[in-house]
């Protein structure tokens, strides 16, 4: 099947799928002004790929996304669902745009919403483009993913009050933070926050050295420790406040900011950002472009096919962990 498909009808729809992370409501909202200023029809899938298979779409008006650009969540709803893989599902999906002459889609989420954008590529005529939406911050192929700065600033928050009530009775914390097997809020927020120690799942973990650090700390003076623990080495939790309390004679505290990173208003520079990736989709929409991810590098916006991102490495940067090694403590 041919990689570039004309353009067919002026109509698109946009759904969200997986995780919700802030800053997709402002990815929404440039989309469907920016389409509708194009001369698009824009239609809206409620609760993603679940919805294009119950057939739950609707037109949006400009006013459909009016003061959404400052809300958490997404205004389309998401849902996850395994049955998008079987083949008479996928076209059935697929059946739900075509017969309203719906022949492009815009896809805001992680990588398995980017699995379903490849399918739909690869199965239909339907020009298809994803956009990268997750706090995780968990895809190689950009720097960037939507809702990852919201998600730091939550955390770093939230560290800011941990701090305060475990310096007034000088105790340690282990604040474990999401990511799956990504270990960048942790790290990012190590730094930001000025946690003593990060575990991460991208390294070498030696529990009774940090122990023993954490000891030799209070020895000195210190009056407080925070642990960033990333969501991808939570299985170290019980051995870490075992021994980290068995050295040190202090109580130690755990707490799992979980869902908290999700939600809120986000950042200036996630809105920025998911307002130009959004753009960016419709630009290719309109150039007739399928199967195409957007992201950004180096403060550029790109775009490549959609299985090159999905196989592109996650580089672990190791020179700012090195920072996050030098300046805590």
């Amino acid at each position: 099947m041919a990689k570039n498909k004309n353009c067919k009808e002026k109509k698109l729809a946009i759904l969200t799928s997986g995780g919700d992370s802030s800053g997709m409501n402002a990815c929404i909202r440039a989309a469907v002004r920016y389409a509708m200023g194009k001369g698009y029809e824009v239609y809206g899938v409620r609760h993603g790929y679940v919805g294009l298979i119950n057939d739950d779409i609707f037109e949006m008006k400009y006013s459909s996304v009016s003061n959404c650009v400052h809300t958490g969540g997404t205004i389309l709803r998401t849902g996850r669902t395994s049955e998008f893989k079987k083949p008479e599902v996928l076209q059935a999906a697929i059946n739900n745009l075509t017969k309203r002459d719906i022949h492009n889609l815009i896809v805001i989420g992680g990588d398995g919403s980017f699995r379903g954008v490849e399918d739909i590529h690869q199965n239909s005529d339907v020009n298809v483009i994803g956009i990268p939406g997750t706090i995780d911050n968990d895809m190689g192929y950009t720097d960037y993913t939507i809702g990852f700065d919201t998600a730091c600033n939550t955390v770093l928050d939230a560290m800011l009050k941990l701090r305060d009530t475990i310096t007034s009775h000088d105790r340690i914390m282990i604040l474990e933070v999401m990511g799956r097997a990504c270990g960048d809020i942790a790290l990012y927020t190590s730094v930001a926050g000025g946690a003593e120690y990060v575990i991460l799942p991208e390294a070498p973990v030696d529990v009774d050295a940090i122990a023993a650090s954490v000891k030799k700390g209070f020895d000195k003076g210190k009056t407080s420790t925070i642990i960033v623990l990333a969501e991808g080495r939570n299985d170290l939790k019980e051995e870490l406040m075992e021994k980290v309390k068995a050295s040190t004679g202090r109580t130690v505290n755990h707490i799992a900011l979980s869902y908290i990173q999700r939600g809120g208003t986000p950042s200036m520079s996630d809105r920025v950002l998911a307002s130009r990736m959004a753009v960016r989709a419709v630009e290719l929409i309109e150039c007739g472009q399928s199967g195409r991810a957007v992201g950004v590098r180096g403060g550029d916006l790109i775009d490549m096919n959609v299985i090159e991102a999905l196989n592109y490495p996650k580089k672990f940067d190791n020179q700012l962990y090195e920072i996050a090694q030098k300046i805590s403590k």
